[in-house]
Parts: C-alpha cells; sequence; structure tokens
C-alpha cells in the first residue's frame, strides 16, 4: 500500500496512556506486517522490533533525536538542552564527558563504593524501626552515594533530594498531579546546581579534583565553549537522576526474592557471577522503559515498508524484553540464563541499543549493573518479614511501579556470605500480586 492510499489513522494517544507497556506488543501482535503504523500526540509513527531494527534505530543516517522528545518530557525527565536532545559531533563530544565519567573499573568502583557504603549504614539502623519501605529508602542511600561521589554538597539529609530526582522519573510520561511535582522537582534541583555551577566557577565553591563536578562545570563542548550554568545543571542531574531511579530496581529486586526463596538463597552465597546475571535479569523482566523515540531524517525503507521523512520511529523496548522468539520462557524471573551467556548487544536493550560510544546507548549501563550486583546481595543476606501488603506493578502506570514499594518489617542482622536467610512464616507472605 502507498502512502497516499493508507486510511487515516486514529490517535493512540489516550490508548498508550491507558494501556500503558502492553499497547506496542499488543498493536504489533494484531498485525504480520514487519511496522506498526500508528498516530500519536498528531504526529505519524512507526513502530520496529527486535535486534535488527535495534540497528537500523540507532544509525544516525536514519533518525535523529533533536526534534523527537515531547516537550513534556525535556521538561521533567531529561531538562532542555542535554545530551539526549544531540545528534551528530556534537552528541560525540558531549557524550564523550559522559562516558569518561561513567565507564571504568575507577569509576565504576568509586561510585559503587560510595553507595554500598551509604547503604550498609542505613541498614544498620533499621533493625530499631518498626518497618522500611524500600523504594523509598533505597532512593534515599542512592542519592546520597551519587552525591558523595559526585562531589556534589546535599541541601539536606538527602531525603528531600531523592524525592525530587524520583519524581522527575515518576511523572515524564503522565498528564496530571505526577507530571507537575516532576516539573516543580526539575525546576528546584536546577535552580540549586545551576548556583551551585555557578559558585565553582568563581571559587566560592569547591569542586574536588577530578569529581563529576569538576568535570561537568569545566567541560566545553563542541563548538569550543563552556556549558551554561543551565545545561550544566541539566548534565549533573541526568549523572544523578538515573543512578537514584536504580530504586525501582532495588523494589523489583526484592519481589523476585520474595517471589523465589531459591534465587535468594544463591544470591546471597556471594557468586559473583550469579549477581551480576541477577541484574541483567531484573533489568530484562521488570517493566521500565516501554520504548524509545527517535524522528527520520529523511524517506527511510525498512523490510519493504517505506517511512516518510519527518515520521516518529518507536523502539519497542518492553515488547523485545519479552519476545518469546529471543528468550525462551521471557515472562519467567530467571538470572540462570545470562551465566555463561553474555547479553547480546541489541538483545538486551533496557537501556537503549547500539554502541555506547558513537550512539544514544546508555552511558551509566555499567553503573547500573554494578549498583545490582552490588546491592542484590546485600538485600539477599538481609533478615526481615514481609507483612502483608499490596504487591502488584500494574503495567498501565507508566513508569511501572511496586504499589507498595515493598514493605519490610522487624529486620534483623544480614546472614553472612553463604548464609541461608531464614524462611518466611505463613503470615508473613501473605500478599495481594498479580
Amino acid at each position: 500500500m502507498n502512502r497516499s492510499s493508507r486510511p487515516p489513522l486514529t490517535d493512540s494517544s489516550l490508548a498508550l496512556l491507558a494501556k500503558g507497556y502492553t499497547w506496542l506488543p499488543d498493536r504489533r501482535r494484531r498485525t504480520t506486517a514487519p511496522v506498526v503504523r500508528a498516530r500519536l500526540m498528531g504526529h505519524q509513527a512507526v513502530v520496529l522490533h527486535g535486534p535488527d531494527a535495534v540497528r537500523f534505530f540507532y544509525d544516525e543516517r536514519h533518525v535523529e533525536r533533536q526534534t523527537a522528545l515531547p516537550g513534556p518530557v525535556l521538561s521533567t525527565l531529561f531538562g532542555h538542552g542535554a545530551v539526549h536532545t544531540l545528534d551528530g559531533q556534537a552528541h560525540r563530544v558531549r557524550k564523550e564527558m559522559f562516558l569518561s565519567l561513567l565507564t571504568g573499573p575507577e569509576a565504576v568502583g568509586g561510585l559503587v563504593e560510595c553507595v554500598s557504603a551509604a547503604w550498609d549504614e542505613a541498614v544498620a539502623s533499621w533493625p530499631g524501626r518498626p518497618s522500611v519501605v524500600l523504594f523509598d529508602e533505597a532512593s534515599r542511600i542512592l542519592a546520597q552515594g551519587v552525591c558523595r561521589w559526585a562531589g556534589i554538597p546535599l541541601l539536606d539529609d538527602a531525603g528531600q533530594t531523592a524525592r525530587d530526582l524520583v519524581a522527575m522519573v515518576d511523572g515524564f510520561a503522565t498528564p496530571g498531579p505526577r507530571h507537575w511535582r516532576a516539573r516543580r522537582a526539575r525546576a528546584r534541583c536546577e535552580a540549586w546546581l545551576e548556583l551551585l555551577v555557578t559558585d565553582v566557577r568563581e571559587g566560592t565553591a569547591p569542586a574536588p579534583a577530578g569529581s563529576v563536578l569538576e568535570a561537568v562545570s569545566r567541560h566545553r563542548d563542541a563548538d569550543g565553549h563552556p556549558l551554561d550554568p543551565h545545561t550544566a545543571a541539566v548534565e549533573l542531574l541526568n549523572v544523578i537522576r538515573p543512578t537514584v531511579a536504580v530504586c525501582w530496581f532495588v523494589s523489583y529486586a526484592a519481589h523476585a526474592l520474595h517471589r523465589d526463596p531459591a534465587v535468594r538463597d544463591r544470591l546471597s552465597e556471594g557468586d559473583a557471577a550469579y549477581a551480576v546475571a541477577f541484574a541483567h535479569e531484573l533489568r530484562r523482566f521488570y517493566p521500565f522503559v516501554p520504548f524509545l523515540g527517535a524522528r527520520a531524517v529523511t524517506d527511510l525503507e525498512w523490510q519493504g515498508e517505506l517511512i516518510p521523512s519527518g515520521t516518529l520511529v518507536l523502539l519497542d523496548v518492553f515488547g523485545q524484553l519479552h519476545d518469546p522468539a529471543l528468550w525462551d520462557d521471557p515472562y519467567t524471573f530467571a538470572p540462570a540464563r545470562f551465566l555463561g551467556r553474555p547479553p547480546e548487544r541489541d538483545g538486551l536493550i533496557p537501556q537503549g541499543g547500539g554502541d555506547r560510544v558513537t550512539g544514544h546507548r546508555c552511558p551509566g549501563e555499567d553503573v547500573t549493573i554494578a549498583l545490582l550486583a552490588a546491592l542484590g546481595p546485600r538485600l539477599a543476606r538481609l533478615r526481615y518479614d514481609v507483612p502483608e501488603q499490596d504487591l502488584r506493578i500494574p503495567l498501565s502506570r507508566l513508569p511501572a511501579r511496586l504499589r507498595s514499594g515493598f514493605v519490610i518489617e522487624a529486620v534483623r542482622e544480614p546472614v553472612t556470605a553463604g548464609g541461608t536467610a531464614k524462611a518466611a512464616s505463613p503470615r508473613q507472605t501473605r500478599t495481594r500480586t498479580l
């Protein structure tokens, strides 16, 4: 069917908001065509799927990001002027700054050490508390750890900073109160960090040598100019915000360990390879990114289908991570699937695909994996009771989130590596789940 003979499409924006993560996979199952065609926010869109589509999507000759990200997403999640909005040489120079900060054993190890120390310090106080909401506590721990590592002085005890950083992620994809909370949170954090960058440049605030704060404050873009204070604040947030967002996966980790004590026992043994496999499976199995978007820079063809210039091109991330053609038993949580089998670059794409050096794949992916590989075993060795609560994860919510945040009670001292955590009593396992 040529472009002119296609019937007009009904806008699917409301359907996306209603169905969330299942919208794209459901649309894909209802067609035999290589692409799904849709209309979103008044724009024509096509949906691609699979490793070959990942390579097509991340080819800069095909798509650009500058005009693809909606204003509401920039005003909440990424920030205006962020690296995510750049293409070509401008993107590569800005991306190199992030790669220098977030990759390599020294950088990753330093951040993991700071977060792990904050975790151990916090956990020591949990036995005296009646209950702990793991999602909330993990966000505060991650905020404290990443800011300490980045050389960014906190304005409070990390509580308000953590709430603001969580709000930016929690409200980017929905209208209403969550979205406006995200905008207010971003405005507060950008103002705080703009002032900090200005003070660093004027010499009235210290920036530890080699720190993220120093690197971003001193960075020069492809045009040779330093970042303006607002853009510098945006990029500082693009280091600390994604790190704090790991709290989603910490609560998911607790959910996974609660559902399968055998996984909990094995993770507690201290096997580093299994801890990494557990981190990979958390990122594959649990919902976080529904899809990624860009815009066609010219008329394209994908498997015989025309994609006109200017069309929104969406990559179905959630659908690919649960595709039975790519994964055995995709709706079974099985960390062992990654033992002895490193993830394929364009198969496991929870943080994007393609090459992270030359493309738009998240530069903080190594950090996410390392943090989960460090915190997962700590959580597995921690002893606690699980009271009755709502452990559902609604896929209609963007971003999805464990409803209860995972509440734990009667926290005791962790078992040693290789020990077996005490089994929960029947009362402790009465939960409402999917």
